[in-house]
């Protein structure tokens, strides 16, 4: 009997220790992110410096919680928007935002 409880215990601490090692592989390693900018987007500049970083969608949202992302084959109005609420992505092949356009 002892040998098996001790077979379980190494066997959970090896366990452990593997979640353990990928959780940390799961981080993102992408680029150090600005911080949130809420509303609409008004400095441009700094605006396409971030799209230069190729940013996923959730990346997006984060730093521009106040722009509606539309991704490729999202069901969008047309309506016109003057104010840079609304942002309609370009992705590459890896599904990161490398351009598009406000409308």
């Amino acid at each position: 009997m002892k040998q098996t409880a001790r077979s379980a215990t190494i066997l959970l601490v090896g366990m452990l220790f593997m979640l353990a090692a990928l959780g940390c592989s799961m981080t993102n390693a992408g680029p150090d992110l600005p911080e949130p900018r809420p509303g609409v987007v008004t400095d441009l500049d700094a605006f396409q410096e971030f799209i230069a970083l190729a940013p996923t969608p959730e990346q997006f949202r984060e730093v521009y919680p106040g722009v509606v992302l539309i991704l490729p084959g999202d069901v969008a109005t047309r309506e016109y928007r003057a104010d840079n609420s609304r942002y309609f992505a370009d992705l590459d092949d890896d599904g990161n935002i490398t351009g598009g356009s406000f409308q």
